[in-house]
């Protein structure tokens, strides 16, 4: 089956324009992340074709043989996946950002494993909102102390926060962690953090209401995963 994806690009830019109008966001201020993990690179290509310049990836062997193949087209690529010890070198020499830092040991290792002609590797701090015992992220309790050891390392910079909350069907309900989130980077009162790496296909309007200034959208613009 055949995917439009010129109708499927613009759906999804007309929900943000629409959620930033409706939530008094100023326009354009919100960023559209194009999660393309298990889709081909030929997808990839059809909506950088299209004016998409910012593609996010989950699995890194995957990702690096997207990134080797569309090398010519310039993208810029977000790691968004679970962040294992193992998996930092490539994430620290191939990518521009990491949205999903989860501990200080995955944050110390990326800073070492960037290489030195690099920009530093932009960075948010994954929060595990919700306490979800199957969740990766920062405990509330330790994201202050985090956040400022993490702003700290010379080879990162950190841009902001990012949260996978519990789905929800109810907007009111969906709003609540993105408002905690948000009231976080508030509080945290660092210089440069500017992200909020937050909301996807089904709550992009509720994460564009509470602040997100980068929406991480897969299904609405590739389809369902096989």
């Amino acid at each position: 089956m055949s995917i439009d994806f010129a109708a499927r690009f613009q759906t999804v830019l007309d929900r943000i324009r629409a959620a930033e109008r409706q939530f008094q966001r100023p326009p354009g201020s919100v960023e559209l992340l194009a999660v393309s993990k298990t889709h081909p690179a030929s997808a990839v290509a059809a909506l950088a074709a299209l004016g998409q310049r910012h593609f996010g990836e989950n699995y890194l062997q995957e990702a690096l043989d997207k990134i080797t193949e569309l090398a010519a087209l310039d993208l810029e690529w977000h790691f968004i996946g679970p962040i294992q010890t193992n998996k930092t070198r490539g994430i620290a020499e191939r990518f521009a950002w990491a949205h999903s830092v989860d501990r200080l040991k995955i944050a110390e290792r990326l800073n070492a494993q960037r290489p030195d002609d690099l920009p530093p590797l932009n960075v948010c701090l994954e929060v595990n909102i919700d306490r979800e015992p199957s969740k990766h992220g920062f405990g509330e309790d330790d994201l202050a102390d985090a956040a400022r050891t993490v702003a700290a390392l010379p080879r990162l910079r950190l841009r902001g926060l990012m949260v996978i909350p519990a789905p929800s069907a109810d907007f009111a309900a969906q709003r609540l962690p993105f408002a905690r989130l948000r009231q976080w980077a508030e509080r945290l009162n660092i210089e440069g953090l500017d992200t909020l790496s937050m909301g996807m296909s089904d709550d992009l309007e509720a994460a564009i209401a509470e602040g997100a200034t980068l929406v991480r959208i897969g299904t609405a613009l590739f389809g369902p995963r096989a």
